[in-house]
């Protein structure tokens, strides 16, 4: 199985043994602290709002649930750029929020999963802006590149960031490129910075010491790039230079030493789990029965001997069951194929009670994908 299809881990807290863990029967519910509960009115989702619904998860059979990212943040990515990795965005509440949703859940025993960003922060985090100034110990931390030989302000090389345009980004003050895979307010970590991975392994650490459970992990194909930034080749799939599907990512995505990270995560955090997305990105509203045969037995046929498969309907990237699939009648149906399957199941906040998609205009949208395109590309 390609490395590239596992775009987000789950990491949790295991203890070795014969007989299956906690979280090989798990029944997980992904929570959007945005969009959940607000508790004081001010139009934003928040920890207490979750804690107030700690019983509501309760009932619904869940085992765990997972925070989209809680941390610090500018919200050029709706808090996937981060800018204190230890810390409570204000608008979600404190770490003594925090601690009481965490207790409260402990007792219900209903299991806490925080989102783990790891390829890289804000451009507003103080390792970015230390970075920036070349302080000592920071200079590196970030990915770092002069402009292309012969050239005053041309990008290093062809690469391109997920979303649109090129992965580089100037900075004036440094007089060079960083590298972005995402969005340019997202400058990307260097894990080939020994100060870095130890840095990112604290923050594990600092959560774990505030009794959360384990972690999905954002982004891990990204983790690493090919040394020498060598021109990635055209794909021959579009003609757009600056469109992701332009170019072959075969030095930016899925590198020999991201599995290694992910063993060294997986040796100090315990067990892990590739998310399994082929429920959402290769099911719609006109597959037949033996599509969905085929969907799962190709998942179920790649699971070694002794380990546990996992299923995902519905995440917060992605459109809502009932508008992917044809209708509220399918919700219930998909709901019974998933939580019926071997393993572990994750639910998206909502999809329990059928919501649909809503119609977000060209000019309401706020989404940051959707921002860097035009109005004409923007429904694709």
């Amino acid at each position: 199985m390609a490395f590239y299809c596992w775009v987000a881990l789950l990491t949790v807290v295991s203890l070795v043994s014969a007989q299956k863990d906690w979280w090989e029967t798990a029944s997980f519910y992904q929570i959007y602290p945005r969009s959940f509960q607000d508790s004081n009115g001010d139009g934003i989702g928040d920890l207490n709002g979750i804690t107030s619904r700690l019983q509501y998860l309760k009932s619904l059979g869940v085992t765990g649930f997972w925070l989209s990212p809680i941390y610090p943040s500018p919200m050029a990515d709706f808090g996937y750029d981060i800018s204190n990795f230890t810390d409570i965005h204000p608008s979600f509440g404190t770490m003594i929020d925090f601690k009481q949703l965490v207790e409260e859940a402990k007792k219900l025993q209903l299991r806490v999963i925080l989102d783990f960003v790891p390829n890289h922060s804000s451009d507003e985090h103080e390792w970015f802006k230390k970075s920036v100034k070349r302080e000592a110990g920071y200079e590196d931390f970030y990915v770092w590149q002069d402009a292309k030989p012969g050239t005053d302000r041309d990008p290093p090389n062809n690469w391109v960031a997920a979303w649109y345009g090129s992965a580089w980004q100037w900075n004036d003050e440094r007089q060079q490129f960083y590298l972005h895979q995402f969005h340019k307010k997202q400058p990307d970590l260097n894990y080939r910075n020994p100060a870095v991975v130890q840095a990112m392994k604290n923050v594990l650490r600092f959560w774990l010491d505030q009794g959360v459970d384990g972690f999905r992990v954002d982004a891990v194909p990204w983790l690493f790039e090919t040394i020498g930034f060598p021109d990635e080749p055209v794909s021959g799939h579009s003609n757009d230079p600056l469109s992701q599907n332009y170019l072959n990512h075969i030095y930016t995505l899925d590198q020999p030493e991201t599995v290694d990270m992910v063993y060294q995560c997986n040796n100090r955090q315990g067990s892990h789990m590739p998310f399994n997305f082929q429920l959402i990105m290769r099911l719609d509203n006109n597959s037949k029965a033996s599509d969905f045969k085929t969907v799962i037995d190709s998942w179920l046929d790649i699971i070694p001997s002794g380990h546990t498969p996992n299923w995902v309907l519905g995440n917060h990237d992605k459109r809502r069951v009932s508008s992917r699939m044809g209708g509220d009648h399918m919700v219930d149906i998909m709901a019974m194929i998933e939580l019926t399957l071997p393993g572990i199941t994750v639910t998206y906040q909502g999809e329990e009670i059928g919501m649909n998609d809503v119609d977000i205009s060209w000019t309401d949208t706020q989404d940051p994908a959707a921002c860097q395109l035009t109005e004409e590309t923007y429904q694709e």
